[in-house]
């Protein structure tokens, strides 16, 4: 099944939109059977109200990929949720496909690439191989931390057109180019998302992260067109992760639910 129509109908059966971010801080190497379970813990107690499961360097590093890291994809997967890398492939096309490979190999159902690297000998391989396997391919079109305007914003001059746009808008069109499975756009940038929206339109779904500790409103970030909400610090450091989980889920699906009504 391909990854699209894989958390699609994830995000149907567990009524929910949201992406579990399983960013959790810092642990001394020693520690890291306890990193293990307390991650373990949080998917067990929020399984039921999210459609998936985000993965970064803050797991894979300390855990390993083909060691806590698989185990934790096992786990994540009998709930029925797919997990996506957010590695942020960013390199040459030959070893871009070798990270890819091993993530895929791993067990991961989708990564997230960032088109600053271009096609040609850049993401291509990587499409190529996801498109083989069944996998997703994400591009980052516009991050949600304070300084992404410095990139993401910039102002692109076409040689061949001379027509000036911003950066996060020819990643946008990249995106549909490119045939992508999604586009990050950060939650708290509310103008990015609606242009972004504007251009993907339902063709490419929208992935916005920096709900809460960010400054991210969940509720505003769907109104402006994000289809999935990425929450990590919110759901992990709450006093009950279930509960705030589930709330989000509730403001992540209302637009569903007013579509099927």
């Amino acid at each position: 099944m391909k990854f699209k129509k894989l958390i699609e109908d994830s995000a149907e059966r567990k009524n929910s939109n949201i992406i579990l971010a399983l960013d959790l801080p810092f642990h001394e190497p020693a520690k890291r059977q306890e990193l293990m379970a307390q991650a373990s813990r949080i998917v067990d107690k929020v399984g039921k109200h999210v459609c998936a499961v985000k993965i970064n360097h803050h797991l894979t590093l300390p855990l390993g990929v083909f060691d806590g890291v698989q185990e934790l994809i096992r786990c994540v997967h009998e709930e029925e949720l797919p997990v996506i890398m957010d590695c942020k492939v960013n390199d040459v096309g030959a070893t871009n496909r070798v990270i890819a490979q091993y993530y895929y190999s791993a067990g991961f159902d989708a990564l997230i690439a960032n088109p600053f690297v271009g096609w040609d000998e850049g993401l291509q391989p990587v499409f190529e191989l996801a498109s083989a396997l069944g996998k997703g391919v994400i591009l980052l079109v516009f991050m949600s931390h304070k300084g992404a305007h410095e990139g993401y914003g910039q102002t692109v001059y076409d040689a061949e057109t001379g027509e000036k746009t911003v950066q996060y808008k020819v990643f946008a069109k990249k995106a549909l180019e490119w045939k992508a499975d999604g586009a990050v756009v950060g939650a708290k940038w509310l103008d990015k998302i609606q242009e972004t929206r504007c251009i993907l339109k339902e063709n490419v779904p929208i992935y916005s992260p920096g709900i809460g500790a960010q400054g991210g409103n969940a509720a505003d970030a769907v109104k402006a067109g994000a289809h999935y909400l990425i929450v990590g610090r919110e759901i992990i450091q709450s006093t009950d992760p279930s509960i705030t989980a589930k709330k989000l889920s509730a403001i992540s699906r209302a637009p569903h639910k007013k579509q099927e009504k």
